[in-house]
């Protein structure tokens, strides 16, 4: 991707989904629109709230840890026996584990020279890391 001349990009990183989803709920309230959120993993990530919800019966272990939802029951037994015997899977892995950095929640930000220092307090004001 390339920016157009006057717009700048700001990558931030949270600890948690939730954070995340705040500071991007607090960039649009305040016109900043061109946001993404992305969850940044050494594994394929494809989250789906059906299918990853303990609530709703997950089918895998993994699919709760891992994200690995867009891996079939059926196939790629090897990869999904490999992503099962990963320490953040059995829960007895030290916190952080897995994840870049311990920050694993990317919010990326295309705005103009005009709303970037709106939108970089708006960030650390919500805990981001850059």
């Amino acid at each position: 991707m390339q920016l157009s001349p006057g717009e700048q990009s700001i990558l931030a990183y949270f600890p948690t989904s939730t954070t995340a989803q705040d500071a991007m709920k607090a960039l649009n309230e305040a016109g900043i629109t061109e946001v993404q959120l992305d969850r940044v993993s050494k594994f394929g990530v494809s989250y789906d709230d059906n299918y990853n919800n303990p609530v709703n019966q997950a089918n895998t272990l993994t699919g709760l840890t891992v994200y690995s939802t867009n891996k079939n029951n059926f196939s790629d037994n090897d990869e999904r026996i490999l992503m099962a015997a990963d320490p953040s899977v059995s829960g007895l892995s030290s916190e952080g584990y897995g994840q870049a950095g311990g920050k694993a929640f990317l919010i990326t930000i295309v705005t103009d020279e005009q709303h970037l220092e709106k939108a970089t307090a708006i960030l650390k004001d919500k805990g981001a890391y850059f």
